[in-house]
């Protein structure tokens, strides 16, 4: 079975306007998971006999029309580059800890780094507190964010992806 992008998102966006929690899929050498309101690290993944994917999120909220209030995040695993407008493998820079998420070393400070800047490999992009002690995290990759998953001040989980990457 053969599901490109437009009609992966029609998929999404229809699940996410329903109260199903969790829709699974499968076809020959596709398997489609799709869970809402779990956690992050709860993620599908897509497998076939030649390759294993990471699930990555397909649909920013610019791609949904926003609605008066927040629907949970909707993940799905694809295989990047199989719908020919996927051009590069997104990486997830992860939580190391349990803590607070923090885009900033302090309230009135500039963010360490927005949407589209560049960075490289060892740049601190945020700070997660944990147990009171503000850990810096450091990007892995160099490439620019492509997107920042969590917002100021909210609670993140061990190995929750906070920002997605273009590598270089």
């Amino acid at each position: 079975m053969q599901l490109d992008l437009d009609q992966l998102r029609e998929l999404l966006t229809t699940i996410d306007k329903t109260s199903i929690s969790e829709f699974i899929l499968k076809s020959g050498d596709l398997e489609l998971t799709v869970r809402k309101g779990t956690l992050i690290s709860d993620r599908s993944s897509f497998t076939s006999p030649e390759h294993s994917y990471a699930v990555s999120e397909l649909i920013s909220p610019s791609t949904i029309e926003s609605e008066a209030t927040a629907a949970p995040k909707t993940t799905a695993a694809v295989p990047s580059g199989t719908p020919a407008t996927m051009s590069a493998k997104l990486v997830e820079i992860l939580s190391p800890v349990v803590g607070t998420f923090y885009r900033s070393p302090a309230p009135d400070e500039p963010n360490f780094v927005e949407v589209g800047d560049q960075i490289n490999s060892g740049q601190t992009v945020c700070i997660i507190e944990a147990m009171k002690v503000m850990n810096e995290i450091e990007a892995e990759v160099s490439g620019e964010i492509v997107e920042i998953l969590i917002d100021k001040g909210e609670p993140v989980e061990y190995n929750q992806p906070l920002m997605l990457v273009n590598p270089k």
